[in-house]
């Protein structure tokens, strides 16, 4: 980043704005590295040793959080700074939630916390804190808080402030995983894009809505074959896997991109897929690809899946050449009438590729909404009804978009993207659930957690679209 610009920026943050980015930071730089610094400038230092300042992202995030627009804007505004849609590392929900509550903590609070703490810490560390942020940093030291553990914290803020209590057991209730770390871990899917909690989300009555669709129903056998599409051959189908990192010209390369890889193909070799990864193809071999594979005899499989990993535009998806793919030509290709060992199966397809250059704005559930436009259809019927054992040609597919036209998509650069990542962790959770939650329920847990990620100024909305004609439910074998 322009160093004129981070100048700019430091002589417009006061010392108690350095110490909260500082605080902010604390889970993605060492401690010791923050300790004793007092201007932004020292700070920019830091985050320049770990990469955090090859773009504008995380800064962004930072600036956000302390409520400094002006200085969101600067950065926004200049002129020298190039469209990125890669994110660096996301400020966690965890150190959020503690910020959310050293804002709303008042003084006389303050005071009162730091008392009841007086028996569980050392007392001259405790004395010498002066915000609610240096006692949240010494209960981290004592142990006594973490990202994984803030049940303390919750006893302590019962005691004086019960909305803020409910902050935090809003944060737990979002948080807590319905199986062990150690299962969470298994497969070889990484649990690392944690999705952050906006302040409109934070009141009870909302979470049990968001619930909802966890809770057990009635369901009908997986074999029965009107309902479920059923899997029953092995391997169940086959996964193939187009992952474009390196490109030729002006598209950055997309680092992170291999986790995403290394969960999809983790997560569909459980289900019992066969995994087929393809690295850095250019247009023209992806079409060569999707011929190849299109004209191949599914006959002894139940599926198939098509994951395409790449930069992309309104429509299309780029080959590492950056010549234009249009989704058409990636699915059009499956559909029953040119790839006929799959009529009647589940053809799956998941984008993750920016398809345009818009953010999606944060709005607040709270807010009064507007009048919405008017909608009008119309149904017209040009044939008779086809005899029943047929099938449209485009039935059975589903296109899973990491976003909504003309919007961008985020990538970690080290852990992978919002939406693969997210859509590991559902399909993940729904294969160990009791239930038989079927892909469209996954895809709209992935809306929602997605939707609701911490990216400031902007949001994410992945767009899923099918013509599944049963139900799909994946487990693993």
């Amino acid at each position: 980043m322009d160093r004129v610009l981070l100048s700019r920026i430091d002589e417009d943050l006061d010392s108690s704005e350095v110490a909260e980015l500082c605080f902010l930071c604390s889970d993605i730089i060492n401690r010791k590295r923050l300790e004793g610094i007092k201007d932004a400038k020292e700070l920019f230092m830091r985050m320049e040793e770990k990469g955090l300042l090859e773009n504008s992202s995380f800064l962004s995030q930072l600036l956000y959080t302390i409520h400094r627009a002006d200085l969101l804007n600067m950065l926004e505004n200049d002129s020298r700074q190039t469209e990125e849609t890669d994110a660096n590392p996301f400020l966690s929900e965890y150190r959020l939630l503690l910020y959310k509550i050293h804002e709303d903590l008042t003084q006389e609070n303050l005071d009162k916390l730091k008392f009841l703490l007086k028996d569980k810490m050392p007392k001259r560390p405790l004395e010498l804190s002066s915000t609610a942020l240096n006692v949240f940093s010494e209960m981290e030291k004592a142990g006594l808080i973490s990202n994984r553990n803030v049940r303390e914290l919750h006893v302590l803020l019962l005691e004086f402030d019960r909305q803020l209590a409910m902050t935090v057991e809003n944060y737990m209730n979002n948080t807590t995983p319905p199986v062990s770390s150690s299962q969470e871990r298994s497969n070889g899917i990484p649990h690392v894009l944690q999705p952050s909690l906006s302040m409109c989300e934070t009141q009870p009555a909302q979470y049990v809505d968001v619930c909802s669709d966890t809770q057990s129903q009635i369901t009908l056998p997986l074999s029965d074959e009107t309902e479920y599409y059923v899997f029953t051959k092995n391997p169940r189908g086959l996964c193939v896997i187009i992952n474009n990192e390196t490109f030729s010209g002006k598209l950055g390369r997309r680092e992170g991109t291999d986790s995403d890889q290394n969960a999809l193909d983790s997560l569909f070799n459980s289900f019992g897929f066969t995994v087929e990864p393809h690295k850095n193809l250019t247009a023209e071999e992806i079409l060569k690809k999707i011929k190849e594979l299109s004209e191949r005899d599914f006959s002894m499989e139940d599926a198939f899946v098509l994951c395409v990993l790449s930069h992309g535009g309104n429509g299309f998806v780029y080959g590492t050449d950056e010549k234009e793919v249009k989704l058409e030509q990636l699915t059009e290709p499956f559909s029953n009438m040119k790839a006929p060992t799959l009529l009647g199966k589940p053809k799956l397809f998941f984008i993750q590729a920016c398809q345009g250059v818009k953010g999606q704005e944060p709005v607040c559930q709270c807010t009064k909404p507007g009048e919405l436009p008017k909608m009008t259809s119309r149904l017209s019927i040009e044939a008779d009804c086809a005899p029943e054992n047929t099938v449209a040609s485009g039935a059975d597919m589903l296109l899973g978009m990491a976003t909504v036209p003309n919007h961008k998509c985020y990538r970690h650069t080290r852990n992978g993207s919002l939406y693969i990542q997210e859509l590991c962790k559902q399909l993940k959770k729904a294969a160990e659930s009791p239930n038989n939650d079927d892909i469209h329920t996954v895809l709209t847990r992935v809306n929602r957690e997605v939707s609701k990620n911490y990216t400031p100024p902007s949001r994410q909305m992945p767009e899923p679209k099918y013509t599944l004609t049963k139900r799909l439910v994946l487990r693993f074998i």
